[in-house]
């Protein structure tokens, strides 16, 4: 084989190897490239791990409380600072001396120079330190800088005048032989002061502000090498401040740390090892699934996008991590493929986001409860209720795990952070966009979910509607075995709405020439009379391919032409083949459906239900150890044909099969208790 003829053949599998390798390497750029601790504590919780040393000098981290006591103490205790107007002062001081003798007039020349004189140092006494405006307020403010000019003085509250003041101060200042003259020297006061002091408070702010910078987040040096915790040791606060300041620091040096590319290496082997089982249980469990590139492609593109969703919300802020609905992805599988599927695509999610999530533990957790009452619960995204009831379900187990670690992680009770709580809720509320993106994915990816099937379970679709036209009595037929098939599947745990719909499109090949099939033949006379038995069983075999074709036409998908290839497997007309042993000898090949077998339950199923249905026909008023040996008897020729070895339906199933199709025909067929004469 050629070079470029190998390339062709194993393209599929190049395919898959391109897959695997881009997605590999964009979740690893998506993951932190620094250093982490690698360790996850709990206040409460004892340290399993052995004993820990300080890997390098670190200093103490403060607790929050700490550093809010701290910011307080310099909020009390920084000066708030006021300036000091000299402008205001002289303007003051030049109008005491033009009103002074409107205030004190007809005095001696004398007398008036020493009043004028008091009255002065008086006044200069007032502005010593200032006047504040009226009603001046100064909260809670204790520690007051004055600025005068170029010059800081520390002053007190008390210092300043208040113009509401001024009498009671003039009271203490003026004294004999001037105490007669205290209420003018109070009215002409009165008249000339203005507030010459105010606050600066945008120095003032500026001033806080530097002294907050010079807060430091630390305290001490832990040197390295000192035992940090013991194994088995009860993480109480103490040393959960030591793990976190250990944890911080790493953060800090991550960024530029020479083990960089190690820690690169060491994801990139964990994430290819996650990817590789998915691939691996794939081809193991579900090879139809793996053959199928765009299948494949589907489900790593929703665990990437759910990855790099995660990765995104905690990059922007931590807290949000439980905002995010990644029960959507076990849904969205679990509603394209089945729930197995959907659970081990969950695990591997969550599994790599406990690298990047804060208190992994926790996170994983309480993700895997989620997801597993996510696949467990009966979500029928076809019914809206069913889906509001799995949505509930979800938000309740969200709810109760968290609850579980809060207890678990505090000594005493408290209650739940309701913010959480609503992370959850609106976790359970992005959750319900399930259903329209699901019929994206159906778009994008031509893909088939139960909404689908539950549109193509119309009666009324195009093409039943020209097999109700063209071939009534194989539509009739179609209807019984869909019947027979759902009732069927639903004692097994099968997909009964898959089933329903695969039975309803199985014959739609007798379209092409309803009259050659028995069920259509309205007259006695049989169109196969014309025809050798060769040439008859040809014509009933040409059914399944023309089946495919028309379904193809009308794009049926994929899930569904399986079923018009696998209803008959590979068995034989027998009717015209025992009547051409008859007339001669007879090929067996020739009178044998190409197949394939059925590959799954449901396709199991059908073959069972349209075999034992379009036989019944041939009973005519059959007791009830009649049918249960007619069945028996058909569906043991089939097993005995190997039919089902290509499927992992078991001798159970088949059984339970085999005793819901007998109470269906003893139903068709009226069956009573025989009263006594």
């Amino acid at each position: 084989m050629s070079f470029w003829k190998k390339i062709i053949y194993h393209q599929g599998s190049l395919f898959k190897a391109l897959l695997f390798l881009s997605s590999s390497l964009f979740v690893l750029w998506l993951f932190p490239k620094g250093i982490s601790f690698q360790y996850e504590y709990q206040q409460g919780l004892l340290w399993q791990h052995e004993n820990y040393f300080a890997p390098f000098d670190f200093p103490i981290q403060k607790t929050a409380d700490e550093l809010s006591a701290e910011r307080e103490e310099i909020e009390r205790n920084t000066d708030v600072y006021y300036r000091y107007n000299s402008k205001i002062v002289v303007e003051v001081q030049q109008q005491y001396q033009e009103k002074f003798d409107t205030y004190f007039p007809e005095l001696r020349p004398q007398e008036r120079t020493a009043l004028f004189a008091f009255g002065q140092d008086v006044l200069n006494t007032i502005y010593t330190v200032g006047v504040l405006p009226l009603n001046w307020d100064f909260g809670s403010q204790k520690n007051i800088s004055l600025i005068r000019g170029n010059t800081e003085q520390s002053v007190i509250a008390s210092d300043f005048i208040r113009l509401e003041n001024l009498r009671q101060f003039l009271s203490e200042q003026v004294a004999p032989p001037f105490d007669a003259y205290l209420d003018a020297f109070y009215g002409l006061f009165f008249e000339l002061l203005e507030p010459n002091v105010s606050f600066d408070k945008t120095f003032s702010n500026e001033v806080l502000q530097r002294a907050l910078e010079e807060l430091l987040p630390t305290r001490g040096i832990v040197p390295q090498g000192t035992l940090i915790i013991s194994k088995g040791e009860l993480l109480d606060e103490a040393k959960v401040i030591l793990l976190s300041s250990i944890e911080q620091e790493y953060d800090i040096r991550g960024g530029s740390n020479d083990n960089s590319l190690r820690l690169l290496v060491g994801y990139a082997i964990l994430i290819g090892l996650s990817l590789f089982f998915l691939f691996r249980f794939l081809f193991t469990y579900r090879p139809k699934v793996y053959r199928n590139n765009k299948e494949v492609t589907f489900i790593v593109l929703n665990i990437v996008l759910m990855l790099a969703l995660t990765i995104s919300v905690v990059n922007y802020n931590e807290a949000l991590v439980y905002a995010v609905p990644l029960c959507i992805l076990p849904l969205t599988l679990k509603a394209f493929f089945d729930p197995r599927l959907g659970l081990l695509s969950h695990v591997i999610t969550i599994l790599l986001l406990g690298f990047v999530v804060p208190n992994s533990y926790e996170f994983i957790f309480i993700q895997f409860n989620a997801g597993i009452i996510t696949l467990q619960s009966n979500a029928k995204l076809h019914h809206r209720a069913s889906l509001f009831l799995s949505v509930g379900q979800i938000f309740l187990v969200y709810v109760l795990s968290y609850l579980a670690f809060t207890i678990i992680h505090n000594t005493q009770f408290t209650l739940p952070d309701f913010q959480v709580l609503g992370y959850f809720f609106i976790n359970v509320l992005l959750t319900l966009f399930v259903q329209p993106l699901i019929y994206l994915f159906e778009r994008l990816f031509v893909l088939t979910s139960d909404v689908s099937l539950l549109e193509l379970s119309d009666t009324n679709s195009p093409l039943l509607k020209e097999l109700s036209d063209k071939a009534p009595g194989t539509f009739h037929h179609s209807l019984q075995v869909a019947n027979l098939a759902e009732a069927a599947a639903n004692a097994i745990g099968a997909n009964s709405l898959l089933v329903r719909v695969g039975a309803l499109y199985h014959d739609i090949g007798k379209i092409q020439q309803p009259s050659y099939f028995s069920e259509n033949q309205k007259g006695t006379v049989s169109p196969h009379n014309d025809l050798t038995p060769k040439q008859s069983a040809q014509l009933i075999i040409a059914h399944v391919k023309e089946g495919v074709g028309l379904a193809k036409k009308y794009n049926l998908p994929e899930r569904i032409i399986d079923f018009i290839r696998t209803h008959h497997g590979t068995s034989t007309v027998y009717y015209f083949y025992k009547k051409a042993q008859d007339q001669g000898e007879a090929s067996k090949t020739d009178f044998q459906y190409a197949g394939p077998k059925p590959f799954s339950k449901e396709t199991a199923i059908l073959m069972m239900a349209d075999a034992v249905e379009a036989a019944s026909k041939s009973l005519r008023a059959p007791n009830l150890p009649e049918i249960e040996a007619f069945v028996a008897q058909i569906i043991a020729r089939q097993m005995e044909e190997g039919q089902f070895n290509a499927c992992a339906i078991t001798l159970q199933e088949i059984a339970q099969v085999q005793s819901v199709l007998i109470d269906k025909l003893r139903n068709i067929y009226q069956l009573r208790v025989e009263y006594p004469k």
